[in-house]
């Protein structure tokens, strides 16, 4: 593309430089010519005029003025016949031509003749002959065309450069594009490319840092979703496990209550999978009010029978009137963190408790654990056993999708906030 740019503008130069040079030098040519022609006759008149009187009064001898080393004059009679100065023996063309009265030139040999008849009340009484070789026409046209040419190289030349430096800054973005480009099919979705202030190319350098964030985001959601998925689905399987468990222990030979308990399960299981890839597909905003006495009626289905097992006591207070404007999904899961986190690492009786906290909802999830260390973030991301790392910080993050905030209230006795929009009120 550089080498095109910069050839398609030389050409575009020469071409230019052609088609108003060309016609210049002929024009040129014929001015110097024209030039030479009308010095020639000024000189030829200038002679006549200082030979008049003699030729008039018939005084011999006769005498030239001086003229240019390059211009020959020549004084003939009417009847052509050679009288003095520099030229030929016998009268020529223009000579014979300028007998009958008018100026005439011509040529003769490699000689420019302008003849110019030297008159006494309409009679011609002499010709005065000037002539100058032709190379004096072509060495002026020659220079001049030399000047011509050289100032065209100098155009082409500064068109050339003006061309190199534009075919840099065109194609200096279109590299950086394609550098960025290479380094998003590698992976990097983070590529960002400088501005060359020319809108084509900056639309397209703005359309490719938009996809490619969209792609980060795309596979950062689909990255995550295996490790939430991890996360969010152990407790759902150790909850069908127990009850499974518990089936083969209690050795009743009915067991329908416990295939149904694990049909639940299962169902619960099924709706936490859809919701981690409804939250994983989607940028994770309300499209309805969350229905919260449907969700705390599955917590204190899904979670009262795993706190039992370890003769703990799970306590949720009934919601008021407000409405959490955040998708149900959400809320679900950041309640399977905070209740996971409880049941593994606290102790006690574990409470749920929702409440109007003015311009939000506030949900509550304590228990009567030791609490958590001083200096210690519950939600910094740890991988190690032991810690409330990954599981608060996924929380964090779909609380703050929703528009709402997560944060630990009291260390001790442990109690997680989370604080939601609430939802506007139908009109009656």
């Amino acid at each position: 593309m550089r080498r095109r740019i910069v050839a398609l503008t030389v050409l575009a130069a020469v071409l230019a430089i052609g088609l108003f040079g060309l016609p210049l030098a002929a024009a040129v040519a014929r001015y110097y010519l024209k030039d030479e022609r009308a010095e020639l006759e000024r000189t030829a008149e200038a002679a006549a005029l200082s030979v008049a009187d003699e030729l008039i009064r018939d005084q011999r001898p006769l005498q030239l003025p001086p003229a240019q080393p390059a211009t020959r004059l020549a004084l003939y009679s009417p009847t052509g016949q050679f009288e003095t100065g520099n030229g030929p023996a016998d009268a020529d063309a223009a000579v014979t031509a300028a007998q009958r009265g008018d100026v005439a030139t011509g040529v003769a040999g490699d000689d420019l003749v302008v003849a110019v008849p030297v008159a006494d009340n309409g009679t011609v009484v002499g010709v005065v002959r000037a002539a100058t070789p032709h190379r004096e026409v072509y060495l002026r046209t020659a220079v001049t065309w030399l000047a011509m040419v050289g100032l065209s190289v100098l155009a082409v030349a500064a068109a050339w450069l003006m061309a190199c430096g534009m075919a840099r800054r065109l194609t200096r973005p279109l590299d950086e594009l394609s550098h960025a480009a290479q380094q998003l099919g590698e992976g990097d979705f983070t590529v960002r490319t400088s501005r060359a202030g020319i809108p084509e190319i900056d639309s397209v350098a703005s359309a490719m840092e938009t996809t490619a964030h969209r792609l980060g985001e795309i596979l950062a959601r689909e990255r995550a979703f295996s490790a939430n998925a991890s996360h969010q689905l152990r407790t759902p399987l150790a909850g069908l496990r127990l009850q499974l468990e518990a089936a083969l222990d209690s050795g009743d030979a009915d067991l329908r209550p416990a295939i149904q308990a694990s049909i639940d399960a299962a169902d619960r299981l099924e709706r936490t999978i859809d919701d981690l890839l409804l939250l994983a597909r989607t940028s994770g905003s309300a499209s309805a009010p969350a229905d919260l006495d449907e969700l705390l009626a599955e917590v204190r289905e899904s979670w009262g029978g795993l706190l039992a097992a370890q003769g703990r006591e799970l306590l949720v207070s009934p919601p008021g009137a407000a409405r959490p404007n955040a998708s149900a999904a959400a809320i679900r899961q950041v309640l399977a963190v905070l209740l996971d986190n409880a049941t593994t690492h606290g102790a006690g009786t574990v409470t749920v408790t929702a409440r109007d906290a003015g311009d939000v909802l506030a949900i509550d999830v304590s228990d009567e654990g030791a609490g958590i260390d001083a200096g210690l973030d519950p939600f910094a991301q740890r991988r190690e056993g032991g810690g409330r790392g990954i599981g608060l910080a996924l929380a964090r993050g779909l609380a703050e999708g929703e528009g709402g905030r997560l944060w630990l209230r009291k260390p001790v006795p442990p109690t997680f906030t989370l604080l939601l929009p609430i939802a506007e009120s139908p009109n009656p």
